[in-house]
């Protein structure tokens, strides 16, 4: 018994173990709830990442993701039907690209952005109407199965519903090396700035500079040590708020993925660890800080950082 005891106590000092829930992410809007796992979540908040970057309506994303669930639950799948493969269950004899490119999920939700443009008239379709005339599946009406789910993800994957999306992760990681890269990042949190890119494409960045930053952030701010990002969304207004939302529960999506351990945004923070399953909290502007609250507050930037 004292053992167990013992086990538990170094569980719940490392955020760790059977007290910490089970690792999900959870999309939760107008009372509905979403659970995915940590697979499901990255894949869904890319399919999400791509229309934003594209342009594409939440409509658009909602198509997509109810697809991807009837199809391969979200999941990036090596087997289906005759030779269907990946997210979407492309097929490469049907002219959706190599196997290899239908295996990459963003190749693949490009190629299924692609053809559902080419559909006259989409955003105004059923969904499951608008998913069947780019899939032509022998179960057409699946998709619907899979509408209000796909609805409650594409509000809050796409910013429009705030602080809607969570994940509860270990927090786990293997130290890594801290020397920074000649732009000052360390090589996590450069992987970080680089994916936010390949998936947003370009961004208005700060928070890190060769040599590194050694003024203009609070006392012990990981900025210092090269583990910190800030991409900027200004002015702040509304369609500023939403695609920084978009992209702070993209990054909460990807967190056990990149080591991602903080996200800031809109006076709000995610932790991983031992208190990501609270999912956003408030967050605390130190008493002792002074400057522009828009800044502090993180109002009019999203803030990242990365394990040591």
């Amino acid at each position: 018994m004292a053992g167990v005891v013992g086990l538990v106590a170094l569980a719940v000092d490392r955020g760790i173990g059977p007290l910490l829930a089970a690792e999900e992410c959870v999309a939760a809007v107008d009372g509905r709830e979403v659970v995915l796992s940590l697979e499901q979540a990255e894949n869904a908040a890319l399919i999400s990442a791509v229309a934003e970057r594209r342009g594409l309506p939440a409509r658009a994303v909602t198509i997509a993701l109810a697809t991807a669930y009837q199809e391969s639950k979200i999941v990036n799948i090596d087997y289906g039907d005759r030779d269907s493969l990946g997210l979407f269950q492309q097929r490469p004899s049907t002219g959706w690209g190599t196997p290899e490119q239908v295996m990459d999920p963003t190749y693949a939700t490009n190629a299924f952005y692609d053809a559902l443009e080419q559909v006259d008239g989409y955003r105004d379709l059923e969904v499951t109407v608008a998913a069947q005339r780019v899939q032509r599946s022998a179960f057409p009406d699946a998709y619907a199965d899979h509408e209000e789910d796909a609805r409650v993800l594409a509000s809050a994957l796409r910013g429009h519903s705030r602080a809607a999306f969570h994940c509860t992760t270990s927090g786990g990681v293997e130290a890594s090396s801290p020397d920074p890269l000649p732009n000052g990042l360390t090589a996590r949190a450069d992987e970080v700035r680089r994916d936010l890119e390949e998936a947003f494409g370009q961004q208005s960045l700060g928070g890190f500079e060769p040599r590194g930053v050694s003024s203009g952030h609070m006392s012990g701010s990981t900025h210092y040590s090269g583990r910190a990002v800030d991409v900027f969304f200004r002015p702040v207004n509304d369609e500023n708020k939403r695609r920084g939302w978009a992209m702070a529960h993209y990054l909460v999506a990807q967190a056990d993925r990149l080591d991602i351990s903080t996200v800031i945004f809109d006076d709000r923070i995610w932790q991983s660890g031992r208190r990501s399953g609270e999912g956003w909290r408030d967050y605390r502007v130190p008493r002792s800080s002074s400057g522009d609250r828009e800044v502090l507050e993180h109002r009019d930037h999203v803030h990242v950082d990365v394990h040591e």
